[in-house]
């Protein structure tokens, strides 16, 4: 991968820190997504849940391969991490983006410096909630963007590096040990991008 520069609550946030989570609409969603890769005949294997931290503030940052990504990884999680991921604003429009809203996800202008999104991430963020961020910014993307890195050094939030991958039947979710924010966004860029690279890896 290249790079370019630019405690979870055992509760949902509230509204007053950032985009809230309405715990059975994303209880619901959670569910829901299984259904396409059951249909499918496919499963989920998870290795490395016991890395996550228990509490805190977290920020996920995984490689982006399938529409079906945020949902692998939030089926993955601990019970009681609800992971808020930020999302491309295409995606919140009629009755989809009421239930994407619904879990708790806030849409991201990728066109600009969506300084609103920023906002919301570092409201999750310091209100000890899971924020969900794929740093390649589309599927398939090799650029790393610095969007994860910058927001881990301004709220002090370990990232959990995360991999994902379709090894025939199985989606594989990795998580590795959490990475501490430290140095500059440059860095610690491609920290985030070798473990995801690592980890995105079939063994």
């Amino acid at each position: 991968m290249t790079q370019s520069t630019p405690q979870a609550p055992r509760h949902a946030p509230s509204e007053q820190t950032g985009p809230v989570v309405h715990p059975l609409m994303y209880h619901l969603v959670v569910q829901a997504t299984r259904i396409p890769t059951l249909l499918r005949g496919q499963h989920v294997h998870v290795h490395g849940r016991d890395l996550i931290p228990e509490s805190g503030r977290l920020i996920i940052a995984g490689n982006h391969v399938s529409t079906l990504d945020p949902f692998l990884i939030a089926q993955s999680l601990p019970r009681g991490r609800y992971v808020q991921f930020m999302a491309k604003k295409e995606l919140f429009r009629g009755v989809i983006g009421r239930i994407i809203l619904g879990g708790g996800s806030f849409p991201v202008d990728r066109t600009t410096n969506d300084l609103g999104a920023i906002r919301n991430a570092l409201r999750i963020l310091q209100a000890e909630g899971t924020l969900g961020i794929f740093p390649e910014g589309t599927r398939g993307g090799k650029e790393l963007q610095g969007g994860a890195a910058l927001l881990a050094l301004k709220s002090k939030a370990p990232i959990t590096p995360t991999g994902l991958h379709l090894s025939g039947k199985t989606w594989v979710v990795r998580f590795g040990p959490p990475i501490l924010p430290s140095g500059g966004v440059k860095d610690l860029t491609a920290r985030i991008g070798s473990e995801i690279e690592r980890l995105s890896q079939p063994f």
